[in-house]
């Protein structure tokens, strides 16, 4: 944290494109190295091994029919622009003819997902750093916090000290992760299967990521009442949970802001009144 100038002069947009396109490349830009190429070297390490253990071939889990030439960025890699961009160029989705997945597979598409999520709350904290004219202490920081929360369902509240709202949001998501798991009767934890619904079920964290590793492909021997209703609930919990994120990050961003938090947002709802 020392790294960080007492008052910024770069552009926040600037700083943030440059950090989705290589990470790091924000807080360079800024000036602090350290934290640029210490992030850099970990979102890629992460991208590298999934991609290794993927063999990059996670756009052929995509159907034919849906396939285009942006049809991946509503995937989560698209948080790591040049990552996606790389996928995009060495493989894209593969060629014409069928062949068997690399054993990890799974694995290695959920860690360059896990890449483009990472690379995305470095870009908000790129964009928050360019707009900090003092280094003002704050009880968690903001970036960390968002990846938290995307890890786990309401640790990122948790760490700021909001424990009503943390075991709300824990409570409340993993649940409609369960039920919906429970309701699909395990199909959709697959990517293979439900490339959208999948993408918007990862943003969940690690409830959805252990239990897809720990139950394995589920094979679907029959049909499933209740699997369109069981795909909603399983993404729609990711989903919420972007919103969760997006809760921690704008607490974490008033108080590094030296805002407090709760008087910000009720002159928000005020001003939304008048």
């Amino acid at each position: 944290m020392s790294e960080l100038p007492t008052q910024s002069r770069a552009n926040p947009t600037v700083a943030a494109l440059l950090t989705w396109l290589i990470p790091g490349a924000g807080h360079l830009y800024m000036g602090r190295v350290r934290f640029g190429l210490l992030a850099f070297v970990l979102v890629e390490a992460v991208f590298g091994a999934g991609f290794l253990l993927s063999d990059g071939r996670t756009w052929e889990f995509l159907s034919v029919e849906l396939r285009g030439p942006f049809a991946t960025l509503l995937a989560p890699e698209a948080g790591h622009l040049g990552g996606w961009l790389a996928i995009k160029e060495l493989r894209n989705f593969g060629p014409a003819y069928p062949r068997p997945f690399p054993e990890w597979m799974a694995l290695g598409s959920m860690l360059m997902a896990a890449a483009g999520v990472m690379n995305a709350c470095l870009m908000a904290r790129a964009h928050l750093d360019a707009r900090r004219t003092t280094l003002t202490p704050t009880s968690c920081d903001a970036g960390v916090a968002t990846l938290a929360a995307f890890l786990v369902p309401g640790l990122g509240h948790l760490l700021q000290g909001r424990k009503r709202r943390a075991v709300m949001v824990a409570v409340l998501l993993i649940g409609f992760f369960v039920l919906g798991t429970l309701l699909a009767e395990g199909s959709n934890l697959s990517r293979e299967r439900h490339f959208y619904y999948w993408s918007g079920q990862f943003f969940l964290g690690l409830p959805a990521a252990l239990t897809e590793l720990l139950a394995g492909h589920i094979a679907v021997t029959k049909e499933i009442a209740f699997v369109d209703v069981g795909l909603l609930f399983a993404s729609l919990a990711g989903l919420l949970n972007v919103l969760a994120m997006l809760d921690v990050y704008a607490w974490g961003d008033d108080r590094a802001m030296g805002r407090d938090p709760v008087q910000a947002r009720r002159l928000k709802h005020a001003e939304k009144r008048s």
